[in-house]
């Protein structure tokens, strides 16, 4: 069990260390989106903090799982 374990924690390392190379020959396309990225990543913690604070996450939870209800089965 010990050896299937490594070979799990062992093999995501790998498999990044082998495609790293091809991810920092293509990087500069990513360079384009990362203003944009960092705006909306900032916006969605800010709202999520507030929604937090205020009461209306757990509101938008059940929201979601009225709307969505495949989503109460996933984990």
């Amino acid at each position: 069990m010990l050896g299937i374990y490594s070979l799990g924690l062992g093999v995501p390392f790998l498999l990044t260390a082998l495609g790293l190379n091809r991810f920092l020959a293509n990087q500069h396309r990513f360079r384009a989106w990362g203003r944009g990225l960092h705006l909306i990543g900032s916006l969605v913690m800010i709202l999520m903090g507030l929604a937090m604070i205020t009461g209306q996450l757990a509101r938008f939870s059940y929201w979601l799982l009225e709307a969505f209800p495949w989503l109460g089965r996933i984990g």
